[in-house]
């Protein structure tokens, strides 16, 4: 058997939170009431606003289950890393974990208060105010790119404990 992949795991969690919690204070420190930031020519624009809701706003005042929902999401991944084998699956999610804690953080500790807090979203794509596609944040791509990964992992045959779903069904 492989050998177990939970350092990996929570190395690229903590790498990826600790990133999305210092973008999310420069911007709020920095870009807070002013108009957007273009960067690289328009492609990117960079703006703070504090999202109540999930991604594209939805769930706009359920901000408390989205937080329990991101608790659930952490302490699941927490239990199923004990388990992973496979570094792809690792990394898938260890970004996921990075995500959800990176937006549980918000909500925790940010206004207007405990498991209310509004999600500091500030990457606009195209044009400016999410006219072009969605405002998100680092978190919210952690999100993105882990579940992309582990989506593909699956529709390869790759399974989390390192063994190739493949592999079972020539020996069985």
């Amino acid at each position: 058997m492989p050998k177990r992949r939970v350092g990996l795991v929570f190395a690229v969690a903590v790498v990826l939170w600790v990133i999305d919690l210092v973008s999310k204070n420069l911007v709020a420190a920095n870009l807070e009431g002013k108009e957007p930031l273009r960067v690289l020519g328009g492609l990117i624009y960079l703006q703070v606003i504090r999202n109540p809701g999930a991604a594209f706003s939805m769930a706009t005042g359920m901000t408390w289950v989205l937080a329990l929902v991101a608790a659930a999401v952490v302490v699941a991944i927490v239990w199923l890393s004990r388990r992973l084998r496979s570094v792809g699956w690792a990394i898938g999610l260890g970004l996921v974990l990075a995500g959800a804690l990176g937006n549980l953080t918000d909500r925790i500790f940010r206004a207007p208060g405990p498991l209310r807090g509004h999600v500091i979203d500030f990457i606009s794509a195209f044009a400016p105010n999410g006219e072009g596609f969605a405002i998100f944040n680092i978190a919210d791509s952690s999100i993105c790119v882990g579940g992309a990964l582990i989506v593909l992992l699956s529709l390869l045959g790759k399974d989390y404990d390192g063994t190739s779903t493949r592999t079972k069904k020539e020996s069985a």
